[in-house]
């Protein structure tokens, strides 16, 4: 006989419900591919791929208000691995920061005791990767170091703060989202709080503003649209503004610089920062519904939207024909130009009601193809857009432009024969000049794809509470091979969902009654009873309703045929232990006793008999004796049957055939009748004790009550142990065998329940009180556990029962069920050691070294000459089970990756990045986007100039750039077109003179005087810079002419800079096309950016190339330490050499010696002695970075191309070699 312990392996978990009004913005999804979101006071972490839980963080004591991930923008290596760091804020002002793989808090973070206003993880983590801002309300922002959770500065402010947001391409500036206004601070360091209030706005909400009433209007809306007044004002507003705070929220843009938007209910707004204008709005019609929330892409510029009912929209930007007109195509007659966003895919709406409504959405941060939206019942819905290719013919129908998928994948032109995988992200489904319209370039096949959302996974949550719980029989040696852990939930709609307890999914869900689920007991381990009642009339009958449901085929039967209708409601039901008969239990009506094996009544009894508080039946039966009798009937028949035919009359063989045959049935339908007894209490707390047998139900016997016990609520009996609790909160053991009773006082007030934990011999017994629990070991009569609702326990326990012989279930009033080991303490469990159904990927799981061999394993195919996804066969020298760990990940990659992942034809620089998307590695993923896009155009350059066709080459650069997030990493004439179109929109929707002046400056900044001119003489002469303007609209025609002009220009310009007008000096240094002396004023007076952007505007590419690569060595210095925009810088300069000096100097070994391997592909690298010499160094650390994965293939590999510096390491890496060999 197994002992009792034997368990099927189901580890604690906790099912989550519905949301609670606090987290509804408490959601995140990080670039490792996880969605974690707050529910009640627990984190919820869901796999978007698979839509399974994978870990349920509980330690606060508060509802969730918000969470981060953090980012993962920096090199990983085995002293900073891949792991899994999430920070969570609550309602009182706690904030944790997760290890969440292993379930533990790494360390906790409390300032003030009010709600959390927002939290952010700063991105630029060169410095370091720990440092976390926190909105501690009303007024103060608060930089903490999130690994020793310790405060770095504290600074406050005078409105009240609502959000911030971190420029995305500056991280020394940060926008606050006040009561009031907008604050913005350009000084943001991790080192010291920002000095001073920083520079504060108004925003008038646009409902106040007049061209928004025009836009009701149909007529002239495109009017109004070009007059939008201007939104920001340094002044405050007037009392007919009103105030920011009908302003839902505020993020920048992370795909073009100095761009933010506003979000309104009914409209966004598209902000220009340079010149503090509104320059676009997305705004809905009447009828449409209002905005909840916006999440930018920065891949392309587009909008992922929620809606109030719902529904998740994609805009994208329309593009001008100006990005891609060439100067000398005629101007446009009309310059007003519109930032207009066009609705390119929506998906289906929810129905929402007054408990059930769209919370909030988040969007893939790694590929940006993907949106899941958490609903307040729990639902998490996960929507990937799709992109098809659409004929000809459809396309006219929908006025908007169309969208082109673009020439490239994976930042390379597609090869012929390679695999394509559109998908993969917002940048593979859409090209850019996919926005452009009809421009796109003379004979090249374009592809028009339209978008699609995909409901492609979906979770969904406990409904809400009142629960009542029951576990399925407890697994025994006779039910091992079909033995399922199945617990099921009777809600309080009438359903039952059924759930599995070793995956935690829902098995089933049925739909039993029309009312609140009371009670539900297990007649076998495929079938259980369950009843509920209807609210009750004025006379106190209900309608009483009790199923026998079938789960494999979800049959449900009214088990008391018709009975049932105005009634006395029923309190309970109890399954006798060999689950042949059942009681129930009224609360004004005599006990009904029921076969459930034919669903026949035995007995219904007298209004004499006496009314029931508690009733249990024992463990003991008469099976055994029966089935022996039948034993020897049987073997008495075979003996007769021996006897010689001669012997027996034909009358007596006749009987013994009809006898066998009865047998046969008999154990068919298991038949047997026998024996059970139950006791049951009356209201004075006598105990009767009664027998049934077939349908003959004896009174045995009869115990007076005890005097210290009050109204006895429930009974319990195991084995020689019957335990009674009462109304005061007593509970009384009783020893049948020895003939003891102990009475025990617990003060805990009514026992609502209590049960004995399944398993022979396992005397363990839980107790529900009506605020908390109990565990009991009845054997030695002592309490091993306790758990009370109050300060640590935020919750109510509704129902209790026993999972496993040593894991209890609490069903709880914050809609969740909790499954616990016997001390009941709530526990977070390590992710590896879950059973889960479908596979996840999730390299982070992994121990470190682990999770970056998995990576150099598949960075570097093909091994042995074959492209392999098969682990095996590699000489990695780790255990096992390590082995088996990594062959699970990758099976758990999709099959259009695995084919990308074989495709032979699949270069290195594109396997580099398709990696560093599956790794969520942001770090990774711009290094080789932009290494990539210049490599490419590095061949390309050299292909053109080989044949000859000088055109070509810049042509094919402008046709295929870098994209604008990349801003002054983009190519100089992309970047140019780019910023003359931003001016033309900024002169378009100009509306005061202090914006024609800021236009007028860019106009000047970029050459393009002519403009400059029309606006400066644009100033009305009752203008106090009328007279300046003026005059200067005279020096800018004039100043072509002489060399002494140009040298007092010069002069002047020199002392303005001196004086502190440094924007005005540089101004009249570019108008005598000294760009180059202007960006070293700049870069003098720390305008780095200012500098980097003036270079690429007005410089050639080798006066650029200076500026850019004085800002590298600015950016490398250890004050700044952005070395990681100093290698993209280098890259996109074509440096290519000093990015693999720069990449070895840092230490990034492995992706030193990925680019190395590339260049030389691509023949970037001039070879000489001393690039020689990098790249063997390069190799021989690369070697033994790998040696310590323990990585020994590729240690190998990399070793033999080092030459002689790699000459030791295949020494030291062949000598273990031999002795396994002898071994």
């Amino acid at each position: 006989m197994l002992p009792y312990t034997v368990n099927f392996k189901v580890s604690a978990r906790t099912l989550t419900g519905v949301l609670n009004a606090h987290n509804k913005a408490a959601v995140d999804w990080g670039w490792q591919g996880l969605i974690a979101y707050g529910c009640h006071s627990l984190v919820v972490v869901i796999d978007s791929n698979t839509a399974q839980t994978l870990q349920v963080l509980e330690k606060h004591k508060a509802d969730i208000v918000k969470v981060k991930w953090a980012r993962e923008n920096y090199h990983h290596h085995i002293g900073s691995p891949y792991c899994l760091r999430l920070a969570s804020a609550d309602v009182n002002g706690k904030i944790i920061v997760w290890d969440v793989a292993a379930g533990v808090a790494q360390c906790e973070i409390q300032e003030h005791a009010k709600p959390i206003q927002d939290v952010q993880w700063l991105w630029n983590q060169d410095a370091s990767r720990d440092l976390l801002l926190a909105i501690h309300p009303p007024n103060y922002i608060v930089l903490w170091n999130a690994d020793t959770g310790t405060k770095l500065w504290k600074k406050s402010y005078a409105d009240n703060i609502l959000s911030f947001s971190f420029d995305p391409f500056d991280p020394s500036h940060l926008t606050l989202l006040t009561s009031e206004g907008i604050v913005f601070i350009s000084d943001f360091s991790p080192s010291k709080p920002p000095s001073g209030p920083g520079k504060k706005v108004y925003i008038s909400s646009p409902h106040s503003s007049p061209a928004h009433n025009k836009l009701a209007t149909a007529t002239g809306a495109k009017k109004a649209l070009h007059k939008v007044k201007i939104l920001i004002t340094q002044e405050k507003p007037s009392a007919e503004f009103v105030a920011l705070n009908d302003c839902l929220q505020l993020a920048y843009l992370p795909s073009k610089r100095n761009h933010m938007l506003l979000l309104y209910p009914r409209e966004i707004l598209i902000l220009d920062l340079e010149v503090n204008q509104t320059v676009g709005v997305i705004a809905i019609e009447r009828t449409g519904v209002p905005f909840l929330q916006v999440i930018p892409c920065s891949q392309r510029d587009g909008l992922f939207c929620l809606h109030e009912n719902g529904c998740i929209t994609l805009r994208v930007r329309r593009s001008y024909n100006s990005v891609f007109a060439t100067s000398n195509d005629e101007p446009d007659p009309d310059p007003v130009q519109e930032l207009t966003y066009d609705l390119r895919s929506q998906c289906d709406a929810i129905r929402v009601t007054k408990t059930v409504r769209p919370f909030s959405m988040v969007c893939c941060p790694v590929n940006e193809n993907a949106a899941a939206l958490i609903v307040s019942d729990g639902r998490v819905m996960i929507w990937e857009l799709k992109s098809a290719v659409c004929s000809r013919n459809a396309r006219n129908s929908s006025g908007v432009s169309p969208l082109y998928s673009p020439v490239s994948f994976c930042g390379i032109p597609v090869g012929v024969l390679q695999n394509k995988l559109p998908d993969l992200s917002l940048d593979n489904m859409i090209g850019q000049s996919a926005i452009a319209g009809e421009e796109h370039p003379k004979g090249s096949v374009l592809q028009e794809v339209h978008l699609k959302f995909l409901l492609t996974g979906l979770l969904s949550g406990l409904p809400s509470p009142q629960f009542a719980i029951r576990m399925c029989p407890p697994l025994t040696t006779k039910n091992i091979k079909m033995y399922q852990p199945l617990l099921a939930v009777g809600t309080s709609n009438g359903s039952v969902l059924v759930y599995h307890l070793t995956s935690g999914l829902l098995h089933k869900e049925l739909s039993v009654h029309s009312c609140e689920v009371k009670g539900i007991e297990w007649t076998s381990l495929t079938s259980f009873l369950s009843f509920a009642a209807s609210t009750p009339n004025n006379m106190g009958l209900v309608r009483n309703e009790l199923q026998l449901v079938d789960l494999p085929t979800g049959r449900s039967t009214a088990f008391r045929g018709d009975r049932g209708n105005d009634e006395s409601p029923i309190e309970m039901i109890k399954v006798s232990h060999l689950k042949q008969y059942l009681a129930v239990i009224f609360k004004d009506k005599p006990l009904e006793l029921w076969d459930i094996r034919t669903c026949t009544l035995l007995r219904e009894m007298s209004k004499s008999f006496p009314a029931i508080t508690a009733l249990e039946w024992s463990p003991s039966h008469n099976l055994k004796s029966l089935r022996k009798k039948q034993l020897a009937t049987r073997e008495a028949m075979a003996r007769q049957t021996v006897v010689s035919d001669a012997e027996l009359g034909a009358v007596e063989s006749s009987v013994i055939s009809l006898l066998q045959e009865a047998e046969s049935k008999s154990e068919l339908s298991q038949n047997i009748s026998a024996r059970e007894h139950f006791v049951f209490t009356d209201n004075d707390g006598q105990v009767y004790h009664l027998t049934v047998e077939g349908n003959s139900v004896k009174d045995s016997a009869r115990i007076p009550p005890d005097g210290s016990m009050g109204s006895i609520t429930c009974i319990a009996w195991k084995g020689d142990t019957l335990v009674l609790g009462d109304m005061d909160g007593n509970l009384n053991f009783w020893d049948l065998k020895g003939r003891v009773s102990r009475g025990i006082p617990t003060h805990r007030s009514w026992v609502r329940k209590i049960r004995f934990a399944p398993g022979k011999g396992n005397q363990k017994l839980i107790a529900m009180y009506n605020d908390g629990a109990e565990v009991w070991d009845t054997k030695e009569v002592q309490m091993v556990s306790s758990l009370r609702s109050g300060k640590n326990v935020t919750f109510r326990i509704l129902d209790v029962d026993w999972c496993t012989s040593d894991k209890v279930i609490l069903a709880s009033d914050d809609g969740c069920i909790r499954v616990l080991e016997m001390s009941m303490k709530s526990t977070c469990f390590r992710m590896d050691e879950q059973e889960l159904i479908e596979p996840v990927w999730c390299p982070y799981l992994l121990v470190p070294r682990a999770a970056l061999a998995l990576k150099a394993f598949l960075l570097h195919q093909p091994w042995n000459g074959r492209y392999s996804l098969d682990i095996s066969h590699i000489d990695y020298p780790e255990n096992e089970e390590i082995k088996t760990l990594l062959q699970e990940q990758l099976n758990a990659l999709s099959n259009d990756i695995k084919k990308l992942l074989l495709d032979p034809e699949f270069t290195l620089l594109q396997r580099c990045l398709l990696v560093s998307r599956l790794y969520g590695d942001e770090s990774e993923l711009h290094f080789w986007t932009v290494a990539a896009h210049y490599l490419h155009s590095l061949s390309q350059a050299k292909s053109a100039d080989a044949v000859l066709t000088k055109e070509g080459a810049p042509q094919d650069r402008l046709n295929n750039p870098l994209d604008i997030c990349y801003d002054v990493l983009c190519e100089n004439a992309y970047f140019q077109k780019f910023q003359l179109e931003r001016v033309n929109l900024q002169e378009g929707k100009r509306s005061t003179y202090d914006h024609t002046r800021k236009c007028t400056d860019q106009l000047l900044l970029l050459g393009q005087t002519d403009r400059a001119v029309q606006l400066l003489l644009e100033t009305s002469a009752d203008n106090q810079h009328y007279y300046c303007d003026s005059l200067k609209a005279c020096l800018v025609t004039t100043v072509t002419s002489s060399g002494p002009s140009q040298s007092t220009i010069k002069l002047v310009a020199t002392n303005m800079i001196a004086n502190g007008k440094l924007a005005e000096g540089v101004q009249l240094l570019c108008l005598i096309d000294k760009a180059a002396d202007a960006c070293r004023y700049l870069q003098t007076y720390g305008e780095w950016n200012r500098a980097a952007w003036l270079a690429k505007v007005r410089l050639n590419s080798e006066e650029c190339a200076d500026v850019l690569k004085r800002w590298v060595d600015h950016l490398c210095s250890p004050q700044v330490n952005q070395k990681s925009k100093a290698l993209l810088v280098l890259l996109s300069l074509g440096c290519f050499v000093n990015v693999a000096e720069t990449l070895h100097s840092m230490r990034y070994f492995d992706r030193a010696a990925l680019f190395v391997e590339a260049c030389l592909k691509y023949g970037a690298f001039e070879v000489s002695e001393d690039t020689e010499k990098l790249i063997t160094a390069i190799y021989a650390d690369y070697a033994r970075s790998l040696k310590s994965l323990g990585f020994k293939q590729g240690a190998l590999h990399f070793a033999s191309k080092a030459g002689v510096a790699g000459r030791e390491l295949l020494n030291e890496l062949g000598s273990p070699k031999e002795e396994l060999t002898e071994g």
